[in-house]
């Protein structure tokens, strides 16, 4: 891919303004936003992708943001779903989050998933804008995924040996040790809550060597249980997240089935104020990006 005129790295000085002005994030639930309820965010959801949209956009007069992600979905969906409607849409930076629901079924090959990630990072070159790559998580710290921890190291080598060959930047989650702490996550174990996006926004602008105003979120403490009622928090988990998940692999069903992208239309980011009273970025529906940034309240 040809280098962008202001490419960026944490290893580039950041000599000015950031050169973006339009933003696609493509991918599935990690990137549309599950497990950081918003309701003033459009589709309910905020997520890392807002968030650095929001950082993006508050530095510049005409930016504009689409998110195409959606939940559940496999890469091979991406890829077919996503890709062509992200070109279609001219960005001059993508993020693509893509596999991780492949990779964690079981006989999964991280080798063959990461071949249809290469294919697809080829075709997002096409018009030489930015690329974000994302390594997955180190699952160690969590017993539901600690299984397969091998499978994602495989994977993430292949995305970083991607990123090389055409320089892509790595958003490394895999070296992220905030994130990798239950209190990062959803009840469902499996998304990131409001913290662990955020924590993930502000590695993706540290990627894209972006200043900012983001400062790490500090976790309440994890409360003492005692060992049955540890035990009665897992089943809980089971019964509510797990068995249904199980259920829809038996059925082929997907979290994702009727479900469309939040933000299918690149458009400004403007704030909104939350019942809190705290302002929170969002995108202004219908918005028409030509016109430049909204303004804010």
């Amino acid at each position: 891919m040809p280098i962008h005129e202001d490419h960026r790295s944490p290893d580039v000085p950041n000599t000015g303004t950031h050169p973006w002005r339009r933003y696609v994030a493509i991918g599935d639930s990690f990137t549309e936003g599950i497990g950081d309820p918003e309701p003033s965010s459009q589709g309910g959801h905020r997520g890392w992708a807002d968030r650095v949209a929001e950082v993006l956009s508050s530095q510049v007069d005409d930016f504009a943001y689409a998110n195409l992600a959606v939940r559940g979905k496999l890469i091979g969906q991406i890829v077919a779903d996503q890709i062509e409607p992200a070109l279609a849409l001219k960005p001059d930076l993508i993020t693509f989050s893509a596999g991780g629901n492949d990779v964690i079924r079981p006989g999964a090959d991280p080798d063959a998933v990461a071949q249809l990630f290469e294919d697809a990072v080829v075709r997002l070159s096409r018009d030489a804008a930015t690329i974000v790559v994302f390594t997955g998580i180190d699952t160690n710290f969590t017993p539901v995924f600690r299984g397969i921890r091998g499978r994602v190291a495989i994977y993430n080598e292949n995305i970083r040996a991607i990123a090389d060959r055409y320089d892509c930047i790595v958003a490394d989650q895999w070296a992220l040790k905030e994130i990798q702490d239950v209190r990062f996550f959803d009840d469902d174990r499996l998304h990131l809550n409001p913290l662990g996006h955020h924590e993930v926004a502000r590695m993706v602008l540290r990627a894209l060597n972006v200043p900012n105003d983001l400062q790490p979120m500090q976790p309440d403490p994890i409360p003492a249980r005692t060992w049955r009622e540890a035990r009665g928090e897992d089943l809980l988990w089971a019964r509510e997240y797990l068995v249904p998940w199980v259920l829809r692999r038996v059925r082929h069903q997907s979290s994702g089935d009727n479900v469309t992208a939040k933000r299918p239309n690149p458009a400004p980011v403007v704030a909104v104020t939350t019942p809190s009273g705290l302002p929170v970025e969002t995108l202004l529906p219908g918005a028409d990006p030509s016109k430049g940034s909204a303004e804010r309240a």
